[in-house]
């Protein structure tokens, strides 16, 4: 499933009561499967969903260093896969820390405020 033409594809974030950011997304009722946007039913097997929110923690599954120019972005910058705990995968930036070096597979990661451009970012060793 794609967006539709002109909607930002990027999971909306929000911030707790408890001052954590977590993604909105929903979460299929009758399969379990999780999703970070609000699609009107389940992609795995089209039964409801219902709203939900996932993170703030998260595991690295993959991670990246982008070191070509792209618009709006200063390489070198990280990007990664994050498993979101009993959630969803998304990608995201990686705050802080070292530019120019890929986060560890496996690392935990930590949803953070979104930036100025509004891209999902984690910062890894809270």
């Amino acid at each position: 499933m794609s967006s539709p033409i002109g909607v930002d594809p990027r999971p909306e974030v929000r911030r707790t009561a408890d001052g954590d950011w977590v993604v909105v997304g929903r979460r299929c009722r009758a399969c379990g499967v999780t999703v970070a946007y609000s699609w009107p039913r389940c992609p795995a097997c089209g039964s409801e969903v219902e709203s939900a929110f996932f993170g703030p923690p998260g595991t690295v599954w993959s991670s990246t260093v982008v070191r070509i120019a792209v618009p709006g972005h200063v390489p070198p910058y990280s990007l990664a896969y994050v498993d979101l705990d009993d959630g969803p995968r998304v990608l995201a930036h990686v705050a802080g820390g070292s530019r120019d070096e890929p986060v560890s597979i496996g690392g935990r990661v930590r949803l953070t405020e979104p930036s100025r451009d509004g891209d999902l970012q984690v910062v890894v060793g809270w």
